[in-house]
């Protein structure tokens, strides 16, 4: 998750832009540029995009939704601030609100330094991102993310919209998500998750 930002944060991250030569950052660039700053941002077709901090909403959706998660998986599969490195025109690298490791992509993270989930190694079960206002962020979420989970071959790709007041579960089947709209009281279905009960109306906290 992401927090408030000083001027230092902003100092190193205005250089850090600066002295890449380069048009495009590379994953080593990205990896290599952001190790030493606070400030959240996502590589995308090799552009730094700069993340602002959450909001309190949804701050508190992904946490009740991660005390949830963690009735079913291990505690420590169940995470915030893992990237995933992902495929579009240029290296793409997107931090989800939450994620589920699979058992081969928390063995490939074990013991590194940075929580960085590459395209080398197995992807992880479930990504869930709480939609932000604002259609750039709906577009991100909805088209963009939607096509690179889909891509990087993850299960299950979760969409919390409290603007919609509705939950998106897309699941992975031959190459291809099929999603699935809930709204207000109605149980998610999870392949995942059987047994998960809550509604959309509970994650939200209506």
């Amino acid at each position: 998750m992401s927090v408030g930002y000083n001027g230092d944060d902003y100092e190193r991250f205005s250089t850090m832009v600066q002295t890449v030569s380069a048009p495009y950052f590379t994953l080593e660039q990205y990896l290599a540029h952001t190790a030493d700053t606070d400030i959240r941002c996502e590589l995308v077709n090799g552009t730094l995009v700069e993340m602002p901090p959450e909001s309190d909403e949804n701050l508190s959706i992904a946490r009740r939704l991660l005390l949830e998660l963690i009735r079913y998986f291990p505690a420590d599969q169940v995470t915030w601030g893992t990237e995933i490195e992902v495929s579009g025109q240029r290296v793409s690298c997107r931090i989800p609100d939450l994620l589920v490791h699979s058992e081969g992509s928390k063995a490939a993270i074990s013991g590194m330094k940075r929580a960085t989930i590459t395209h080398d190694m197995p992807p992880p079960l479930l990504v869930v991102e709480v939609v932000s206002p604002g259609q750039t962020n709906r577009d991100r979420d909805y088209r963009y993310k939607h096509t690179e989970y889909m891509a990087r071959c993850i299960a299950e790709y979760w969409i919390i919209d409290p603007e919609l007041r509705q939950v998106t579960v897309c699941r992975w089947d031959n190459g291809l998500y099929e999603d699935m709209i809930f709204a207000a009281d109605e149980p998610l279905k999870s392949s995942l998750v059987p047994d998960f009960s809550l509604s959309p109306s509970q994650i939200l906290g209506s």
